[in-house]
């Protein structure tokens, strides 16, 4: 759905795009109301004439108006502009993403810092299928670059490092990410059968950053939203979404897409959380619970034994203390983790009292 500019805004256009300049549609929303900003904003990269293939066919680059800055000052000062009002609409601890290529990422990265915004990380996109340096003059051009940033120095954010993990097969997921550009079926295109957008991001890596930087139910803003990927993604993944595009094309463009992207259901939105987001469970809790009992024998990996008094300490060897200083004073450690130090006898098996934890994390969630 299209909206047209309405002045000043009390309420958030929830799922919809706004027509109209991304400055003027971003300083009329209310300020501090949105989570995350994803901007694809112009590269400012237009070719000096036409770029031809090796077969003399004509490369369909980007040679829009909107890429068009008459100087370096010129993009500067739009890219200033945009920034301080996408700043303005970011929540406490909200973030942003911009990505870009080599032609304006640094230019886009200084102003940033000169705004206020903390960057977290720079992203390589490394495209796993570029398009060739036809020209044969310079290196073939396979990457762009991501720069996400938190609202402040010292500002809270949203990273949820475990559901990236995850998605990385359990490792700990990098700052390269290897995703192919939009080719096929992903590749929208108009009625002649031409790009719809000559830079339409895969989905793919929207879902990256959104899974990794948004929870459910978060409003994401995309002041460049193009061809509509930010939305469509946002909607799959239970985000909302704002858009802000000026020219009418892209915005048929978006509106027929988003109609036919359905949210996930709840259940598959569901990500694999951090420990530390994980509900605070002491360990005098199992002791009132009764799934420990005061007297009870602990034992470590070498057989070293601790009794469990009624207000959840320990006492082993003349050392009294949490699970943690415990085991710690055992071991001559500055520190131990109790939770998978210690072990209770069930049945003739040892059982680590972290499983303990973890049933009443499970009833508490």
């Amino acid at each position: 759905m299209t909206t047209k500019s309405a002045g000043q805004r009390t309420a958030l256009p929830l799922n919809q795009i706004l027509a109209g300049d991304c400055i003027a549609e971003m300083e009329a929303l209310p300020a501090a109301s949105v989570d995350l900003i994803f901007a694809d904003p112009p590269y400012n990269l237009q070719l000096k004439g036409e770029l031809h293939r090796p077969d003399n066919s004509r490369v369909d680059a980007v040679d829009d108006a909107w890429d068009s800055f008459s100087s370096f000052g010129a993009y500067d000062r739009f890219t200033r502009a945009w920034l301080g009002a996408a700043r303005r609409l970011l929540k406490p601890q909200g973030a942003i993403w911009v990505i870009g290529s080599y032609h304006n990422i640094f230019r886009v990265g200084a102003a940033m810092q000169d705004a206020g915004f903390w960057i977290l990380n720079d992203v390589v996109w490394r495209k796993s299928n570029p398009m060739p340096n036809f020209r044969g003059k310079r290196l073939t051009n396979a990457h762009e670059t991501l720069i996400w940033a938190s609202k402040a120095e010292g500002a809270k954010y949203t990273f949820n490092y475990e559901a990236l993990k995850a998605l990385n097969e359990g490792v700990q997921m990098r700052s390269d990410w290897v995703l192919p550009i939009c080719t096929g079926h992903e590749r929208l295109k108009d009625a002649e059968g031409n790009k719809a957008h000559p830079t339409q991001k895969p989905e793919a890596l929207l879902h990256r950053v959104l899974l990794a930087t948004t929870n459910p139910g978060d409003v994401v803003l995309d002041p460049f939203f193009g061809s509509g990927t930010t939305g469509a993604v946002a909607r799959m993944l239970g985000r909302d979404f704002i858009g802000i595009e000026r020219e009418a094309g892209y915005r048929e463009i978006a509106e027929a897409r988003l109609k036919r992207v359905r949210r996930y259901d709840t259940a598959s939105l569901e990500t694999t959380a951090s420990k530390r987001a994980a509900p605070r469970v002491p360990f005098g809790q199992l002791v009132e619970r009764g799934l420990l009992r005061p007297g009870e024998v602990l034992t470590n990996a070498r057989g070293q034994a601790a009794k469990v008094r009624a207000d959840g300490s320990l006492v082993a060897d003349g050392v009294t203390g949490s699970i943690h200083q415990v085991g710690a004073a055992l071991e001559h450690a500055p520190s131990c983790n109790g939770w998978t130090y210690w072990h209770f006898k069930r049945e003739g098996q040892n059982i680590p009292i972290d499983i303990l934890r973890q049933q009443i994390r499970a009833e508490m969630q």
